[in-house]
């Protein structure tokens, strides 16, 4: 019995070795297609430090193309395979060639003899050549990719290298030289996308949203620059269908810029330095300016990165990168090699920057002028005009009986002025996100809705007050709960539509600050309406010796009655409330 157990834990245990022993050998067949180390691990999502690189962007069938694997940091076992551009989670295709036999050795995949390769131990390194060799059934474009283990469980998958097409294949059509003229030197794919890290330290970078990082996040906007003596290297990065692009401005609206243009057409990136004349197409420079170029298209994402000289006299639209400019970042389609008109809003700006400045994270803004103004309205018509013009006609009818303002009594013609100036504001705020946009958008959520729902029950409530009955007719009650109710759901829904709006990309306030100042206005609100409502049911109430005194502030003789003196010291710190949380919210606006 002892000797069968014996025999069992060496059988097992030499099986376990051998397990490990092969993978230490890169004897990974068994990952050909998926490419994941069966090391019951999860890949690394961080930037990879390794990169893959090829010796030419063209092929033919039967072509030997040198590929290196290199990276900053030592890795112990790879897995590197060529396969159709088009279809990444394809077969491996042709074969490789080892240049190193003693760290590397061939694998067959897809019955392939050769068709991928991996290390022989796990020996540490820091490069790998091979040499690929096109096969005659080559698909017109392939792509290299590589699995890279730093360690037994530190490893990433699947990393994307150069896409190279055969040499009777155009990846994308020639532009026309009257659309655009390229004027970036030649271009090379970039094996990696950017990543935020060295933000603040070695570059400066605007990003959107806060800390996303634009290397595995695919809906991170991203650029970054760094000077090194007379030149300024710059990465790009953002999600688009047609182009991610970015501006220098003198000022806060785009125009008269010096731009810079990512553009995909086809699955290929040209980067282009334009200049803006007002609203009209950017003009593509036709000198000569960017080196350095790179591009890379993944996910739906653009990248590109380029360097021009902090001085470029030869093209009088670039600004000296000396100075401070505010920095623009938008994106849109392209057609036809032509850019749509609505490159003109940024969707991203910075403040003043000194471009050859200290490395620094830049705080950026999605918040032009129409858009501030836009938030600024709303806040003032809701927190201030609205609410304050609603307590009046709840709370304040009984009060100054025997005095007019205008003919009307003081507490309706307040009333009737205030929500005069709340449907005006708000007509005119609900204007500018339209103008801003140039379109409906489909990016905002709820808020627009929302919005469009106040501004129509907003109308309704003045054209029902013209049209109201006379206030002995029996159908009053009608128009009295009417205009009860849809003041109350108009005032409800903006408080809401409020709560979207300050998370809007386009007026992207500080979170959770002005959550935090939004939540207790409306409980600030809240309980001081109780303190009224309790009040006017008698339950916060201060006797009077006089039966029959009338509730007015003043009479002939002077006395003043408690109960009006009450609400309108309610009335008082219920504005100035409102006042300092409105003021708040409008003062981070401006810093936008």
């Amino acid at each position: 019995m002892w000797n069968l157990q014996t025999a069992l834990a060496i059988l097992w245990t030499l099986c376990f070795l051998s397990s490990i022993s092969g993978y230490k050998n890169g004897k990974v067949e068994k990952s050909c297609a998926s490419m994941m180390p069966e090391h019951h691990s999860q890949p690394n999502t961080t930037a990879s430090p390794y990169t893959l690189t090829v010796n030419t962007s063209q092929f033919s069938p039967g072509d030997n193309i040198r590929v290196v694997l290199s990276g900053s940091e030592h890795f112990e076992g790879f897995l590197i395979q060529a396969r159709d551009a088009t279809n990444p989670d394809g077969q491996a295709i042709g074969s490789f060639t080892l240049v190193d036999p003693d760290i590397s050795q061939g694998l067959t995949c897809n019955s392939i003899e050769g068709s991928a390769v991996s290390h022989t131990s796990n020996a540490k390194k820091t490069e790998i050549q091979l040499i690929w060799k096109a096969p005659s059934n080559a698909p017109p474009t392939v792509q290299f990719l590589a699995t890279v283990l730093a360690h037994y469980k530190i490893f990433w998958l699947k990393l994307t290298g150069p896409v190279i097409s055969q040499g009777d294949v155009t990846p994308a059509p020639p532009r026309s030289t009257t659309d655009m003229s390229t004027n970036s030197a030649n271009t090379a794919i970039l094996p990696q996308p950017f990543t935020s890290v060295g933000c603040g330290k070695s570059k400066s970078c605007l990003i959107d949203p806060v800390s996303c990082n634009p290397s595995v996040d695919t809906n991170c906007f991203f650029l970054s620059y760094s000077a090194l003596g007379q030149t300024v290297s710059f990465e790009l990065s953002g999600p688009a269908q047609g182009y991610v692009s970015f501006a220098l401005s003198k000022d806060e609206w785009m125009g008269d810029d010096d731009a810079y243009l990512c553009i995909n057409d086809k699955g290929r990136v040209t980067v282009e330095a334009a200049h803006t004349t007002g609203w009209t197409y950017p003009e593509i420079s036709s000198e000569s300016v960017l080196t350095d170029v790179g591009w890379r298209v993944s996910d739906g994402v653009i990248q590109c990165k380029f360097s021009r000289s902090i001085y470029t006299p030869q093209d009088p639209f670039r600004f000296s990168l000396n100075n401070s400019y505010y920095l623009f970042v938008a994106h849109g389609s392209a057609e036809y090699g032509m850019i749509h008109r609505h490159t003109r809003q940024p969707l991203i700006s910075s403040h003043h920057q000194i471009i050859t400045g200290p490395p620094e994270i830049l705080t950026g803004s999605r918040s032009p002028l129409l858009m501030k103004c836009h938030g600024a309205l709303m806040l003032i018509a809701w927190m201030l005009a609205g609410s304050t013009g609603k307590l009046m006609a709840a709370y304040f009818k009984p009060d100054w009986p025997e005095q007019t303002l205008f003919g009307q009594k003081i507490w309706f013609q307040v009333h009737s002025m205030l929500m005069s100036l709340t449907v005006l504001l708000a007509a005119v705020g609900f204007v500018f996100p339209f103008v801003y946009r140039g379109k409906w958008s489909t990016r905002a959520g709820a808020h627009p809705y929302l919005g469009c729902t106040v501004m129509i029950l907003t109308f309704c409530q003045p054209i029902m007050a013209a049209f109201r009955p006379a206030p002995d007719s029996s159908r009053r009650w009608i128009f009295n709960w009417l205009h009860w109710g849809v003041g109350n759901a108009a005032e409800i829904i903006a408080v809401v539509s409020m709560f979207f709006g300050i998370k809007q990309q386009s007026l992207l306030l500080p979170y959770p600050w002005t959550t935090g100042v939004l939540s207790a206005f409306v409980v600030w609100t809240i309980v001081l309406k109780l303190v009224l409502k309790l009040h006017k049911n008698g339950v916060i109430i201060k006797g009077s010796a006089h039966e029959d005194e009338l509730p007015v502030l003043s009479d002939n003789l002077g006395d003043v009655n408690w109960d009006t003196k009450f609400r309108v010291a309610i009335l008082a710190v219920f504005v100035l409330g409102n006042s300092a949380f409105c003021i708040s919210l409008l003062a981070s606006i401006g810093d936008v």
